[in-house]
């Protein structure tokens, strides 16, 4: 793990989505496999968000997206990151994304992207494995 302490993973809601059950279900997944976990709520604007990253000192934010809004959302975040020099927090983002989009929002930053239906355990390891190599 990373460098003896726990890894921090921020899971948000952003935009007007207020579907929130597969984001209950990574963000205790994810906390049962070890991580401290915070988890933001519904309806968080990009600002919101990186300001909850930075001031928890997160190593991940986890994006949840079920709107189809996904593209603008993240492109949102990932801006606001790099506004507030935070481009070090690590970008993944689940949901309902289609496929062709996947490559978008990998060339925006994001480092992976978990499509619906995903188990926790997958996110969880590529989330060990990544910020070990960082």
């Amino acid at each position: 793990m990373n460098q003896g302490k726990k890894i921090r993973v921020l899971v948000a809601k952003p935009g007007l989505d207020g579907h929130e059950r597969g984001a209950h279900v990574v963000a205790y997944g994810l906390r049962d496999a070890g991580f401290e976990v915070i988890y933001t709520g519904v309806r968080q604007t990009a600002k919101e968000i990186v300001s909850t990253a930075i001031q928890e000192d997160v190593d991940v934010v986890g994006l949840s997206i079920l709107s189809g809004a996904h593209l603008s959302l993240t492109r949102s975040v990932i801006n606001a990151l790099k506004s507030e020099d935070a481009e070090d927090i690590m970008v993944i983002v689940g949901g309902i994304v289609p496929d062709e989009d996947i490559p978008t929002l990998k060339n925006m930053g994001v480092r992976a992207v978990f499509t619906a239906g995903t188990p926790v355990s997958a996110i969880s390891d590529f989330i060990n494995l990544a910020v070990s190599n960082i």
